[in-house]
């Protein structure tokens, strides 16, 4: 008996307290992401089967959907501008991150400042500006040959803005990470230039290529700003869910619509998952790490293109700002505030753009708790390992769902008669908790990868020492985390500030946000003003972006003097 005894104790110990709180901590962050994300989604889900009277149809209203030629040929419309635009973008973005990774040419940071910008305005701010450049009063329209910039031409100039620093964004960290010694042994064997390009760079970057691929044509497919300003009457999905939802009330039909939106970004979600697992290390432990060498001639072309691409990006960001200052468009020229004086365009004049700073406020500091403290538990808790895997899995989930989808299913969950959080419709705690959910899988992401990088060994010698983990999380795990954290509540904030499609169904009276007055705006034909608060969320995203800067460095100098040993 008592070796039974003794070989079952591990088996039938006492849970400790500090087990106890975590394993209710994963408890309530499962029940958040489940709120918050799964249960949003699977109402949307539950009332696409509906009829008007919420009587259940079946896949009547699927049957209806593909039986309409209007809304199929929205899905082909949306299918073939992805693929375009993706087919434009990431050749682009490759040969802008291979000009700032492969090459000896100057000024590098200046132009990855510069290529980064698009991320900092709202999607329609790219296609306010190609109205002006092109539109029916653009100052370059002959440009076209003839052609209108209202539909699928202005369409694909705006996604390829507005996507190019994504795709950037990837391919650098995969052209950052070459073996030298590849390029060594090329060199000494006399290999052309061209084919070490085809055996040895595009091979080692394939996988970025194609996650930069699948990101840009998950961007494009489910925005739904752009295709509003400048799609003209040319249907989108995303413009197809918004006309049904808020044109028509149909709301069952907005429902369809929204999981046909869904199906293409899953889709390519799921394969680029899959491919991403077959990847193999591209650097090994006695990798050298890879050092261009001053070409002349190649420095040169590179630094041409980056500035040409460069002087795009400004030149499009330019006239948006300088068109917001124009007196009347094209007639009067000069300059004025006239079109900041938003009490003459939006009925709630400026209230949109402080909503907006509030809201931003309220997701970046809630959001970046939730995540990092959520990802704490799943990263550094032990046992529960059931409830730790179901809180990875709901919290990777918004990744594959566009925000146009996330934000319908919002609608229909918290108007739902049996829900009592309806009483939150239209409020501004609902849209922060609506932008933490769209963007919490990279959040998520950030916060684990961070957390891996310091031992478990602190957590063990915290257990030996009968330390509680809320002492060592907040005097060893967070410090050492600061500048992860930091990252986490801008990228929140940055995002909240120039998101449209997940909030586009939720605002209120008194809580419509800048990004919405924007849409609104662009409506009545208030393009100057529109464009005037699109400057505005720029400028402050920027600003913000620019107190981040001066705030990492602090914490580097005191948090992070380790670092530097």
């Amino acid at each position: 008996m008592s070796v039974t005894h003794a070989l079952s104790a591990p088996m039938t110990r006492t849970l400790s307290r500090d087990d106890v709180v975590m394993r209710a901590g994963i408890v309530l962050l499962i029940a958040f992401l489940t709120l918050t994300i799964a249960l949003p989604l699977g109402t949307l889900l539950i009332k696409s089967f509906e009829n008007a009277k919420g009587e259940f149809i079946g896949l009547d209203n699927y049957i209806r959907y593909f039986s309409t030629p209007a809304l199929v040929g929205s899905l082909w419309n949306s299918l073939w501008i992805a693929a375009l635009s993706t087919a434009i973008v990431v050749p682009l973005a490759f040969a802008f991150a291979y000009a700032l990774t492969r090459t000896r040419m100057p000024l590098k940071g200046v132009f990855t400042a510069i290529a980064l910008l698009p991320l900092f305005a709202p999607s329609l701010l790219s296609a306010i500006s190609f109205i002006y450049i092109f539109g029916n009063q653009g100052f370059l329209k002959s440009w076209l040959l003839g052609a209108s910039v209202y539909g699928p031409i202005g369409i694909v100039m705006s996604q390829v803005f507005y996507c190019f620093p994504h795709a950037m964004l990837i391919l650098i960290t995969a052209l950052s990470l070459a073996d030298g010694r590849l390029y060594e042994a090329a060199e000494a064997l006399g290999t052309s230039k061209w084919r070490v390009f085809r055996t040895v760079t595009i091979p080692g970057v394939k996988y970025g290529l194609v996650s930069a691929g699948f990101v840009v044509f998950t961007l494009v497919i489910t925005d739904f700003g752009i295709a509003k300003v400048i799609g003209g009457q040319f249907n989108v999905l995303a413009t197809d869910a918004y006309k049904q939802v808020i044109g028509q009330q149909n709301f069952q039909m907005g429902a369809v619509v929204g999981f046909v939106l869904l199906v293409p970004a899953v889709l390519a979600f799921v394969v680029d998952r899959r491919i991403q697992r077959r990847q193999v290390a591209l650097l090994s432990a006695r990798a050298v790490p890879f050092e261009p060498k001053p070409r002349a001639l190649t420095d040169g072309l590179a630094l041409g293109y980056c500035l040409l691409i460069g002087g795009l990006i400004i030149g499009v960001l330019g006239v948006a700002v300088w068109a917001s200052f124009i007196t009347y468009w094209p007639y009067n020229l000069s300059l004025s505030f006239k079109n900041y004086d938003f009490a003459n365009f939006e009925p709630n004049g400026w209230a949109p753009y402080w909503m907006s700073i509030a809201m931003s406020t309220i997701a970046a500091v809630i959001g970046t708790a939730v995540v990092f403290c959520g990802a704490y538990l799943i990263e550094k808790g032990e046992g529960f390992k059931t409830g730790r895997t179901l809180a990875h899995l709901l919290a990777m989930l918004p990744m594959a769902v566009p925000g146009l989808v996330i934000g319908l299913g919002y609608v229909f969950f918290v108007n739902a008669k049996w829900n009592p959080l309806n009483i939150f419709y239209g409020t501004l705690l609902l849209l922060a908790v609506n932008t933490i959910a769209h963007f919490y899988t990279t959040a998520h992401i950030t916060a684990v990868t961070a957390l891996k990088q310091i031992d478990r060994e602190f957590e063990a010698v915290s257990q030996s020492l009968k330390v509680p983990f809320y002492r060592t999380f907040s005097r060893v795990t967070v410090p050492i985390c600061w500048p992860a954290i930091l990252d986490i509540a801008v990228y929140m904030f940055v995002n909240a500030m120039t998101t449209v499609s997940s909030v586009i169904f939720l605002y209120g009276a008194t809580t419509k946000l800048a990004a919405i007055s924007i849409v609104h705006m662009d409506e009545a034909g208030a393009t100057a003003a529109a464009s005037a608060m699109a400057t505005m969320i720029l400028l402050t995203a920027i600003a913000v972006k620019l107190v981040h800067f001066a705030a990492d460095a602090l914490v580097f100098k005191r948090l992070q003097a380790w670092r530097r040993r």
